[in-house]
């Protein structure tokens, strides 16, 4: 099961990082265009509310990407003292807090979309629902990606490494 769940890591992964690259390159050329606009031509307004938008995306995106390799802050000096079944249930409560985290993440992300779908943007006359789906969606990844540790921590044992999933490495 731990295998099935590991290869739809690697395609969440494989679809994640291409659109956060995009997102990058597309946020780049919008502000480079802002610049060349203003210092040329008229400013185009669309430009900067654009690239806010553009912005949130990148950083939830980004957000599910570290969190999913493992790569959030975290303070491990105790939990690595610990032995080998403390240590275990130490990070099984840290990954079943943090799914309970997601959890609540996708539910007010729902409900702040739902609330904000009203409202358009100024410029380019968007629903601010597209906007703030991210919020949610990078919620429910993040929480798969809690489970699929979850699952992991439980069914390892002890010796199991740190939490957050790591795709660089082979399956086994």
């Amino acid at each position: 099961m731990l295998g099935i769940l590991k290869k739809i890591e690697r395609a969440i992964d494989a679809v994640m990082q291409p659109m956060v690259f995009a997102a990058m390159v597309a946020l780049i050329a919008v502000i480079t265009l802002q610049i060349v606009s203003r210092v040329f031509f008229t400013a185009a307004g669309w430009t900067e509310e654009l690239a806010r938008f553009l912005l949130v995306w990148i950083t939830f995106m980004g957000a599910t990407l570290a969190f999913q390799r493992g790569r959030h802050i975290a303070v491990t000096f105790v939990v690595n003292a610990l032995p080998g079944r403390p240590r275990q249930l130490t990070r099984i409560l840290a990954v079943a807090v943090t799914f309970g985290f997601m959890i609540a993440l996708v539910l007010v992300g729902y409900r702040y979309t739902q609330v904000q779908s009203y409202q358009t943007s100024a410029s380019l006359g968007w629903s601010m629902t597209y906007v703030y789906a991210i919020i949610p969606a990078c919620g429910v990844l993040m929480g798969w990606y809690a489970f699929v540790d979850l699952v992991e921590l439980v069914s390892e044992g002890p010796d199991t490494a740190e939490t957050g999933s790591d795709i660089s490495e082979p399956p086994p």
